[in-house]
C-alpha cells in the first residue's frame, strides 16, 4: 500500500492509537501527525523514540494495567486519562476539584466511549488525606502523581497551601504507593528547580537556588523521590515539565498559564499584557509530548529500586513577543479584526525565570522520548479546540 507516492507501508505499521499491524495498515485511521511519523519510518527508518512509544503501548494493548492518575480533572491529567482509556486500561482517577474541572472528565469520557469509560472510576478526594492516597493506590500497578498547585505567582502569595499539597500531599502519595507495591511511581517535576542557574539548554544535574516557593517545594519532591530509592528501594521517575500546553488548559482564573489566557484575551478582544521586555524565553510543550513521556517513563525498562529525574520540553525557545505573534496570526482566520492588535507591556513578575530551555537528550538517550510536536505544530493543533471551548471556560469562571 503506498503511503505518499514513491513510499510503501513497511510490514509492521503504525496506527493512531499506537497498535501494530504486521501486513500493512489502513492509512485512512491515521491522523496527520501519526502518518507524518509512519512517512517519517518509509523514508528513513524508525526513529527511536517512534519504536520505543509504538512497542510500549502495543504491549499496553496486549497486558492491560491498572493505574492512578492523580489529578485526573486537571489539564494534564485528563489527556493522560485519555490516552490510558484509549489503550485499554484500568484507571483510577483521584482530584480534589480545586483546580481540576468536572467537564474535563466528562469530556474524556464522551470521547472514548462507553466501553473505555467503563474502565474508569473517580475518587472525589485529597492527597493531603493519608486515607484517601491508600485507598487510591490499593490494586494500582502504575501511578501517575499529577496533583499540585502550580503557579510562581500562587506561591508567593500563599507558600503555605502550596507547601501543603505538593510537599505533605506528594509524601503522602509516595508513602502510599510504596505501602501498595506501586511498581513505578511518574510524577510531575518542574523546570522552576533549575532556579537562578544561568546555563542553557537545562540540564539535568546542573540546577541552581529555586526562586519561588514553588520551586522548593518541586524540588523537594525530587529530594524525597531520591531519598525513597535508597532507603526503600522504590522506582519513581520525576519530569520535568516546561511549560506544557494544549487542549482542556483552563484559559481563566487568576493563575491561568499564558497561552490559554492570550487565546482568550484574543478572541475577547482583551489587552494581553507581557511582563518585562517580551524577550524573556520559554520552552514550550505541547501536551502529547508530554503524554509520550509519562507512559514511557511508567513502563518502559529501568532497573527497580532507582530514582531519575527528566526534561520534558520540545527543546527550543520561544520568546514572549514571538508566541504572541504565533497566538495572533494562528487566530486571524477566526477573528480578522485582532490581526493589528499588540501586547501591552509591564514590570518583570518576582520570581520569574528569564530564559528556559531544555536538554532532552536524556530522556531521548534512556526512554526512547521523541517529540512529535514542535511549538507551532502544538499551538495549530489546539487553537481550534480553544475556539470551540472558550465560552464554556468564561461561563464556569463567572
Amino acid at each position: 500500500m503506498l503511503l505518499a507516492e514513491g513510499y510503501l507501508l513497511p510490514a509492521a505499521a503504525l496506527h493512531v492509537d499506537g497498535t501494530v499491524s504486521e501486513n500493512g495498515t489502513n492509512c485512512a485511521s491515521l491522523n496527520m501527525n501519526d502518518a507524518a511519523r509512519l512517512l517519517t519510518f518509509c523514508m528513513f527508518g524508525r526513529p527511536d523514540g517512534v519504536d520505543a512509544y509504538t512497542r510500549i503501548t502495543a504491549q499496553l494493548r496486549s497486558e492491560p494495567r491498572t493505574w492512578l492518575v492523580t489529578g485526573a480533572a486537571g489539564f494534564i491529567g485528563s489527556n493522560l486519562l485519555e490516552a490510558l482509556l484509549r489503550l485499554d486500561q484500568t484507571v483510577i482517577g483521584l482530584d480534589n476539584f480545586a483546580t481540576g474541572h468536572q467537564r474535563n472528565i466528562d469530556e474524556v469520557l464522551s470521547n472514548v466511549g462507553s466501553r473505555a469509560a467503563a474502565r474508569f472510576r473517580l475518587i472525589e478526594g485529597d492527597i493531603t488525606n493519608v486515607d484517601t492516597c491508600n485507598t487510591a493506590c490499593d490494586g494500582v500497578q502504575h501511578v501517575l502523581h499529577q496533583a499540585a498547585l502550580g503557579s510562581v505567582p500562587r506561591s508567593i502569595k500563599d507558600p503555605i497551601t502550596s507547601n501543603k499539597s505538593n510537599v505533605d500531599g506528594f509524601l503522602n502519595m509516595l508513602v502510599a504507593a510504596r505501602d501498595a507495591g506501586v511498581a513505578r511511581f511518574v510524577y510531575a517535576a518542574s523546570s522552576s528547580t533549575y532556579g537562578d542557574h544561568p546555563g542553557l539548554p537545562k540540564v539535568e544535574d546542573r540546577i541552581g537556588r529555586p526562586l519561588s516557593p514553588y520551586a522548593v517545594t518541586k524540588y523537594v519532591n525530587e529530594l524525597y523521590a531520591d531519598v525513597f530509592a535508597s532507603a526503600y528501594a522504590f522506582t519513581s521517575v520525576g519530569l520535568r515539565y516546561f511549560n506544557v500546553f494544549g487542549r482542556r488548559q483552563d484559559p481563566y482564573g487568576p493563575y491561568a498559564a499564558v497561552i490559554p489566557r492570550w487565546v482568550a484575551n484574543l478572541l475577547r478582544d482583551r489587552r494581553c499584557v507581557i511582563f518585562g521586555d517580551g524577550e524573556t524565553s520559554r520552552d514550550f510543550c505541547y501536551i502529547d509530548n508530554v503524554v509520550q513521556a509519562n507512559i514511557l517513563s511508567a513502563v518502559g525498562e529501568r532497573q527497580s529500586g532507582t530514582h531519575s529525574v527528566y526534561n520534558v520540553a520540545y527543546g527550543a525557545r520561544t520568546t514572549l513577543a514571538q508566541l504572541f505573534e504565533m497566538l495572533r496570526d494562528g487566530l486571524v482566520s477566526y477573528r480578522p479584526e485582532i490581526a493589528g492588535m499588540s501586547p501591552d507591556y509591564d514590570e518583570f513578575r518576582p520570581g520569574d525565570v528569564r530564559h528556559s530551555e531544555a536538554d532532552v537528550s536524556k530522556a531521548r538517550r534512556e526512554l526512547g522520548y521523541s517529540p512529535t510536536h514542535s511549538v507551532a505544530q502544538g499551538i495549530a493543533e489546539a487553537l481550534p479546540w480553544y475556539v470551540e471551548n472558550v465560552d464554556s471556560y468564561e461561563r464556569a469562571s463567572v
